[in-house]
């Protein structure tokens, strides 16, 4: 599978196993369409889970995680991809209607923007909160206590 798109997309597709489990790394610009490939060709009818990862170093932090399976395989797959900060992802909800709200949650508490999404916004936290809790640069104390004293009353709880 890993040199079928290697053959079709070249050096933006790379694939490797670790630990047992197979990964493959791609452009952002070609997510859309391996993952098309993925459900369509290859069979990874599921779409697990979609995560992020920040790296805040990097010049590119994020790396956007797609977890696919396949039941007629037996199969897991992650799909990564490096995403600038600002720079949006296209949605994969037309692929798997299941990223709805995967997508919502990896906004949520990354801030990346899947563009194409039918109703992109908050899905733990309230529209007005300020921050997204899942970056390493959110201090593991911090919260947003403009909203809290606004919306709860009340002091902040730390």
């Amino acid at each position: 599978m890993v040199a079928k798109f290697k053959r079709e997309y070249g050096s933006g597709v790379n694939g490797f196993t670790h630990l047992g489990q197979n990964y493959l790394e791609v452009q952002r610009s070609l997510i859309p369409n391996l993952l098309r490939l993925l459900k369509d060709d290859e069979q990874f009818d599921y779409c697990v889970d979609i995560t992020a990862v920040h790296y805040p170093k990097r010049e590119k932090p994020f790396d956007v995680v797609w977890i696919l399976y396949s039941f007629a395989r037996n199969e897991r797959i992650r799909v990564k991809t490096q995403v600038a900060d600002g720079e949006s992802i296209a949605s994969v909800v037309p692929i798997w209607a299941t990223a709805n709200w995967l997508e919502r949650e990896v906004y949520d508490m990354f801030g990346i923007k899947f563009e194409g999404h039918p109703n992109l916004k908050r899905i733990l936290l309230p529209e007005g909160w300020k921050g997204f809790p899942l970056r390493k640069d959110y201090g593991i104390l911090q919260q947003d206590d403009e909203w809290v004293q606004i919306n709860l009353g009340i002091e902040s709880g730390q």
